[in-house]
């Protein structure tokens, strides 16, 4: 794991430690750990007790957080500083009519992300039916290097930013397909590029196979992705290809003309 961004900076005129300290609580709540004592938040964020009690007696102030008896949580006030990111940017308001039409004609699930450090972050989501054994919705994370939408967005990289990218990549086999090394990851976003979308079967999950195309604003720079989703007993990766991909295509295309239109 990466050494935290707080313990490489310095308190001075363009950094706010106590404010990166209680974005670090924020971030300490998870779908595994929803509620938390003082001592675990304390303990997850590397903080002494004190401070954070301090932080979170400031948000349970501000309606950020809830105590309950000895236990902490977020409160759904806490939406507000993500759907904040949603609204500021006009992108999402072309994306979601159009991926709503994608999942009604394909029958299949419609996503869209961004990247963010190592991760994909979804940042809109259209489910048809549930396809993963874990849940996705807005907010979600998944590793950029074993997924569909991920690849897209590392194959948009310049070559000096990809390879910081790959750099960071911590390989672990989710399936007997995923990508088991630099060589051979370097040459799937290769052959992404080449193409212009990824097809994955199989290397994030079994059963699981996806199809993403970027979305690109008026220079040409991918700034999202956009994927469906299918099972691979329901729809194999030849029929995905054959039924979907051009109509991914579509779709991608013209919300990045909408973008390009808008902005």
């Amino acid at each position: 794991m990466s050494e935290p961004l707080e313990s490489t900076l310095k308190p001075g005129d363009s950094y706010v430690q106590s404010f990166a300290r209680g974005l670090s609580v924020i971030r300490a709540f998870s779908a595994e750990a929803p509620r938390q004592t003082l001592t675990e938040v304390a303990k997850r964020c590397g903080l002494t007790r004190a401070g954070a009690r301090r932080i979170l007696l400031t948000l349970e102030t501000l309606g950020y957080v809830k105590a309950d008896g000895r236990l902490f949580a977020l409160t759904p006030k806490i939406l507000d500083l993500g759907f904040a990111y949603l609204s500021s940017q006009p992108l999402w308001q072309f994306a979601e009519p159009v991926m709503q039409q994608l999942a009604g004609e394909l029958k299949e699930s419609c996503s869209a992300a961004v990247l963010e450090g190592g991760d994909i972050v979804y940042v809109l989501r259209v489910p048809a039916r549930k396809i993963m054994s874990i849940n996705l919705g807005v907010g979600s994370r998944l590793p950029a290097w074993c997924t569909s939408m991920g690849r897209v967005l590392l194959a948009g990289l310049p070559p000096a930013e990809l390879e910081e990218q790959l750099a960071r990549v911590q390989f672990h086999s989710h399936t007997a397909r995923t990508a088991r090394n630099l060589d051979e990851l370097r040459t799937r976003i290769a052959q992404v590029r080449s193409q212009g979308w990824c097809l994955i079967n199989q290397e994030l999950e079994e059963g699981l196979v996806s199809l993403a195309a970027p979305i690109v604003d008026r220079n040409g720079q991918t700034i999202a992705a956009l994927n469906v989703g299918a099972q691979v007993n329901r729809t194999p990766p030849e029929a995905l290809l054959e039924q979907c991909l051009p109509r991914l295509l579509e779709a991608a295309q013209s919300i990045s003309r909408l973008l390009q239109i808008k902005s």
